[in-house]
């Protein structure tokens, strides 16, 4: 059973959802709204208390000023309040992508509330030996979104990251040839609203290894060619640790949830 829960934040309404019974597990992306999970969550509910969320102004959660800018920071206060609401005081979390990145910021900002962190495929492109170039090519899809729209944004986003359109239905990607509305709005708000955001963020290698939650850094197993591979694996080395293999590439948890959820059961536990 799901249950549907709202709650209202400084800025935001939040739309999150909660299955199962056991120890709370956060999972989270960005933009990826909860949808996008529902199928890792439904193979996780026999043993967690699963939680998935729509981020701030993506899908069901919504904004008082829809202009609002989507940073990590902001998300992981979010994900700080969804676990006020639910009476949690710690958490397992899983992030995907920009829902990685917003984990990493939640072990920072909250490090007491996160017990394990896996951090699948972050995009943390300010520790890549490249990165003006990267951020630079960041500003530019940023920018053609902006003149002449998220067409020509998306397909420079896919090349930039390095994923074929439609490959990867798990992964921010160039919307279907009918997309509905709801498509539409959330990738003009990723595009315009949270990507340079999410790609500028720069996690605290320190407070990270410092502080009591466990930080596992993720990768596919077909990623090898994308930018979100370079910076796991950067990420993984300060933070030296080796970094675990889940099914897939940067969607696994869409292309293979019940393999997915395998490898996550054992890396939460430790295996």
């Amino acid at each position: 059973m799901v249950t549907t829960r709202t709650l209202d934040v400084p800025g935001a309404h939040l739309h999150y959802e909660v299955r199962g019974s056991g120890p709370v597990l956060v999972v989270t992306g960005a933009p990826m709204s909860a949808a996008h999970f529902a199928p890792l969550a439904d193979a996780l509910a026999d043993g967690y208390t699963v939680v998935t969320h729509d981020p701030r102004g993506i899908s069901g959660s919504t904004l008082d000023d829809p202009a609002q800018d989507s940073t990590p920071e902001l998300r992981a206060d979010d994900l700080a309040a969804i676990l006020d609401d639910l009476g949690a005081g710690t958490a397992d979390v899983f992030g995907s992508s920009g829902g990685a990145v917003t984990g990493l910021a939640l072990a920072v900002r909250h490090p007491a509330r996160v017990r394990t962190l896996v951090a699948h495929e972050p995009p943390v492109l300010g520790l890549l030996p490249d990165a003006d170039e990267r951020l630079a090519e960041t500003d530019d899809i940023v920018g053609t979104f902006h003149r002449e729209g998220p067409g020509p944004a998306f397909a420079k986003f896919m090349a930039f990251a390095g994923l074929d359109t439609g490959a990867e239905s798990g992964a921010p990607a160039e919307p279907p040839a009918e997309p509905s509305a709801q498509d539409m709005a959330d990738g003009a708000r990723f595009l315009g609203h949270e990507l340079r955001g999410t790609a500028r963020y720069l996690p605290d290698i320190e407070a990270l290894k410092a502080g009591p939650a466990r930080v596992v850094i993720g990768v596919g197993a077909t990623s090898g060619p994308l930018v979100t591979y370079r910076t796991s694996q950067e990420l993984a080395a300060l933070l030296a640790s080796v970094p675990a293999e889940f099914p897939g590439g940067h969607g696994g948890f869409v292309e293979a949830p019940g393999e997915f959820a395998e490898v996550l059961r054992k890396v939460l536990a430790g295996v």
